[in-house]
């Protein structure tokens, strides 16, 4: 594909947009991006720490002068003077000429009312926030189609790259058994010191010595990694966020409700995910899953990357390309296509250029639920407690996630409806949180649920 040609109206025409969320680490990407391409104008970013956002236009050497905005008059008077107008209040965006809202909170009831805002008087909405997309997308996704508007996720996050991934696999024809991403962080191992390094902290693994190779029973070694690296972390919330919202854009279902994690290497990846009965984990196919990424530290990263599994048809064809170097199982019935990186805001112009210039979302128009990203209760929880979400991951304490498919969901709260919600009663642990345990009063998000789960 040669994007010069493809996004050739760049040349004769500027786009404006603003962003929500925007001293975070997603938005500085972003506008790292943004400040080498000279058609995209930054009219506005919101942020609650609007001295935040002014210093990183300052840090970032923007050329574009910036002043902080406290009303609508002085948000309109700052986009007739060429200014960036850095506002707290999102309302003020309304105020705003716009051709696209980027939207960045990760704080869900706040997100969907930007998106609204911007969706019902004509801008198109990139959403980055992903706990938003897994409650609301096939909603947003209505909603921009009635507003012919563009709702999408962005390129450079897990779930639209794997998108990407996934339909230029089904547009060749390629049967795709599973769909996935690495875990944020590598399972990194030296094979010198026998430790393992996962995010600084070591532990010693000299163990994994005798179960580095996979050998021929696959759920065996993996089990025996497993054991050995239970100490750490072995799933992340995110995660499951983003094969929700993977899931409903591609239709697919998950593999499992707390999905699979296998500790493996890339070039194991088309003899793990793959069906039990040819020696991989999946009990059934059109999946999404998860991998986390072991390698010795001299082995490159999976960078957080995303990965397919199509089914070979051609023992020539794939026997050649074995050959040079690409991941085929084993048994040559299955091999691995995947994309080692996820940039960030540094990739997401394109999903602008692409919603701005042809009207064309980058991520899915899906209206429908496939997968629904659950609570599970780790402990007893109590009527009128606070779910309250933060922390870098988004996560609810003592709530973690499950991924379930629709059909196991009925009356089942999706995980982030749940946040900063009070409990009407007490859910005892080991359940699922259910919709009835929730005060929904003034809810947008409630209100897209409701309307999405009959689409």
């Amino acid at each position: 594909m040669n994007y010069e040609l493809l996004f050739d109206a760049l040349k004769s025409r500027r786009i404006r947009i603003a962003v929500t969320g925007a001293s975070g680490g997603f938005g500085r990407s972003l506008l790292v991006q943004c400040r080498d391409i000279p058609s995209l104008d930054i009219v506005a970013l919101c942020d609650l720490n609007t001295q935040g956002a002014q210093d990183l236009l300052q840090e970032l050497n923007y050329g574009k002068q910036a002043t902080v905005c406290e009303d609508a008059v002085s948000v309109q008077t700052a986009q007739g003077q060429g200014k960036t107008a850095i506002v707290a209040d999102f309302n003020l965006l309304d105020n705003l000429e716009l051709d696209m809202v980027i939207e960045a909170t990760g704080k869900p009831e706040i997100s969907v009312r930007i998106a609204v805002n911007a969706l019902q008087r004509g801008v198109h909405v990139g959403m980055v926030s992903k706990e938003t997309d897994s409650v609301a997308g096939p909603w947003l996704n209505q909603m921009a189609l009635k507003n012919n508007v563009v709702y999408t996720t962005v390129d450079g996050d897990q779930p639209a790259n794997l998108l990407g991934l996934i339909t230029w696999a089904r547009v060749l024809g390629f049967e795709i058994i599973a769909a996935g991403k690495s875990s944020e962080y590598d399972y990194v191992w030296s094979q010198a010191s026998g430790e393992l390094d996962y995010c600084g902290r070591k532990v010693e693994a000299k163990g994994l010595a005798g179960h580095w190779a996979l050998g021929e029973d696959v759920q065996s070694t993996l089990a025996e990694r497993k054991t050995l690296l239970s100490m750490l972390p072995l799933s992340a919330t995110p995660d499951y966020c983003e094969m929700n919202v993977v899931a409903n854009s591609a239709a697919l279902v998950p593999a499992s409700d707390t999905l699979n994690y296998p500790l493996c290497h890339i070039s194991e990846l088309a003899d793990v995910f793959i069906p039990v009965e040819d020696g991989g984990i999946l009990t059934q196919t059109g999946v999404v899953d998860v991998f986390n990424c072991l390698r010795r530290d001299d082995e490159v990263s999976f960078g957080g990357g995303v990965f397919i599994i199509v089914r070979c048809k051609d023992d020539d064809t794939w026997e050649m390309l074995a050959g040079k170097g690409h991941v085929v199982g084993r048994n040559r019935k299955y091999a691995c296509i995947y994309l080692p990186y996820h940039i960030m805001g540094l990739e997401s112009p394109h999903s602008i250029f692409s919603a701005v210039l042809h009207q064309r979302s980058s991520g899915s128009t899906q209206q429908a639920i496939y997968a629904v990203m659950a609570g599970y209760a780790d402990r007893d929880l109590k009527k009128g407690e606070l779910l309250e979400m933060g922390g870098h991951h988004h996560t609810i304490p003592d709530v973690s996630a499950r991924l379930l498919a629709k059909a196991d969901a009925e009356q089942v709260a999706p995980y982030y409806l749940l946040s900063n919600k009070v409990l009407t009663r007490d859910v005892a642990a080991g359940e699922l949180i259910k919709l009835d345990a929730l005060e929904m009063e003034d809810s947008l998000l409630w209100t897209a649920w409701q309307e999405s789960w009959g689409m």
